[in-house]
């Protein structure tokens, strides 16, 4: 065996959805090593304004009174992932959740609560368009976290735009120092920061450790049990986003900084296969002034226009289809990037946009840096956006018909429940006719890469024949999507992650026999 500086039952990287299967180790009696190559816990995961995930019939959910069955929901996944990824995969992912939050919630520092988010298809059958599918961590204050108190990660505003962090963590921040409060009370679980996992080692085709950079310094450690790779996508590394032709750009990801692919790069040397490897989380960005696209949801009027002046999409969509729909258009030369939100001054000269993750700055500044324009009639706000008047007024006339009616007959805006999620059930066909007029610059952004290690239904990473690689297990954005090219719901990507980062710990903590 090689030699060590540091001896674990199993080392974890990555403490977004990572964190899950160190404190399930934990819990089970394992010494666990938890590693964060940044200085701040909670990767991407933090991030997320909900923190929510898709776990049906889960006991939050039956708290709340859902008639929802699991049969309901596998023929709703399966439905919408099809064939990409193995059946097996989907159902592990689809009955698991349920009894994670019950493990979870056996532990009083874990509380979770129903909040509704209808299913991204929502005509699929076996959708859930009341949105009980979704749960949410309750909030918990910074100082509970014992020894990791203000070391979670974000939120965006903290970050981007030097805003105090607020002393009350909600969504993802709540989620991931729920876990951190749960592990300050395991003597048995340890974490590092700034130390990321640079190369796996392997004896006798078993993997058994790792080398891991401490705070610059590499250091062997070994991993009895096993390796978890769950650090995250590759979405912040440009070389190997065009080495594998995703598309969008690194500086427009909402991943987290450490987010570039080290995982990936020493799983794949040890003969690790990989999928979806051209895939993200995909996204519309409103363009901020610092030139980078933000994820931005929660339209309540206006329509996007492409550089003909037409409409090319069902704005309300869900984020994930209105951004591959976006991708789709530009790749047959239907649209181009930037794109153009048009919106009249009903409610004044600020877009139309609820949750733009990262919060607008002055007004003075976009239009500045030539991303917003108003002008007294829809002419001049064609010449100012660059596209043809005719056709922006044509398709606006067509536009405000279809609100006048209550039913868009080019892209069925308002035809599924998410599309209503955000005006209260009512139609978000809004229509425009108020002068000025407007037009916000949007590009295209992602929340992460999603292509990544090929797994089984026990988070064991596979090698190129579909055998185990003994000892090493993939969870989260550094594992190829259980969803496959798919978004089913809100809550999918947090909790594939957690739950296959749990079930990797139970694999792990087996006895040898059964793993």
């Amino acid at each position: 065996m090689p030699d060590f500086d540091f001896d674990f039952d199993l080392i974890v990287a990555g403490s977004g959805g990572g964190i899950a299967g160190a404190y399930t180790a934990a819990r089970e009696g394992l010494s666990a090593l938890l590693l964060e190559s940044t200085d701040q816990f909670g990767g991407t995961t933090a991030y997320s304004g909900g923190g929510g995930v898709w776990y049906p019939c889960n006991p939050a959910l039956q708290r709340a009174g859902t008639d929802d069955t699991i049969d309901a929901a596998l023929q709703y996944f399966h439905a919408v992932v099809g064939d990409r990824t193995p059946h097996d995969l989907q159902e592990a992912y689809v009955r698991g959740g349920a009894g994670f939050i019950e493990y979870l919630e056996q532990d009083p520092g874990f509380e979770f609560a129903p909040f509704p988010w209808p299913d991204y298809y929502g005509s699929v059958p076996g959708a859930r368009n009341d949105g009980l599918r979704h749960t949410v961590p309750v909030p918990l204050p910074d100082q509970s976290l014992g020894r990791y108190t203000g070391l979670v990660r974000g939120p965006l505003d903290t970050e981007r735009l030097g805003s105090p962090a607020p002393d009350l963590l909600v969504g993802g921040r709540a989620l991931v120092g729920r876990f951190l409060a749960a592990l300050d009370k395991l003597p048995n679980a340890i974490c590092w920061r700034n130390a990321p996992l640079i190369e796996l080692t392997v004896d006798d085709g078993r993997v058994v450790g790792a080398v891991v950079e401490r705070d610059g310094t590499p250091v062997r450690v070994r991993a009895r049990r096993g390796v978890l790779l769950a650090s995250g996508g590759f979405e912040q590394n440009a070389a190997m986003r065009a080495q594998y032709a995703v598309p969008g750009s690194a500086n427009d990801t909402m991943g987290a900084p450490g987010n570039i692919g080290l995982a990936h790069r020493a799983a794949m040397a040890v003969g690790a296969a990989v999928d979806l490897m051209d895939q993200a989380w995909w996204s519309p960005g409103m363009i901020h002034p610092d030139g980078r696209a933000a994820f931005a949801l929660w339209f309540t009027a206006g329509i996007f226009v492409n550089q003909d002046g037409r409409r090319f999409v069902n704005e309300s969509a869900p984020y994930d289809r209105l951004g591959r729909e976006v991708l789709r258009q530009v790749d047959a030369g239907g649209a181009t990037l930037p794109f153009w939100m048009v919106y009249d001054d009903r409610t004044g000269d600020i877009p139309p946009v609820g949750a733009t993750n990262v919060s607008m700055v002055d007004a003075a500044d976009y239009r500045t840096a030539g991303l917003w324009h108003t002008a007294d009639n829809l002419v001049d706000l064609a010449a100012a956006i660059g596209v043809p008047a005719g056709n922006l007024i044509t398709t606006i006339e067509r536009f405000n018909q279809f609100a006048s009616m209550g039913t868009d007959e080019d892209f069925g805006r308002g035809n599924e429940a998410y599309d209503r999620m955000f005006t209260e059930g009512a139609s978000p066909l809004v229509p425009i006719d108020t002068p000025p007029y407007h037009a916000a610059a949007f590009g295209l952004s992602d929340l992460g890469t999603k292509g990544g290690l090929r797994t089984d239904t026990r988070a064991r990473v596979l090698a190129a024949d579909g055998s185990p690689i003994p000892g090493l297990y993939a969870a989260g954005n550094t594992m190829a999507a259980v969803s496959g090219t798919t978004y089913p719901g809100g809550g999918n990507p947090i909790g594939a992650s957690m739950l296959f980062s749990h079930f990797a710990a139970l694999d792990m903590a087996a006895p040898e026999a059964s793993r």
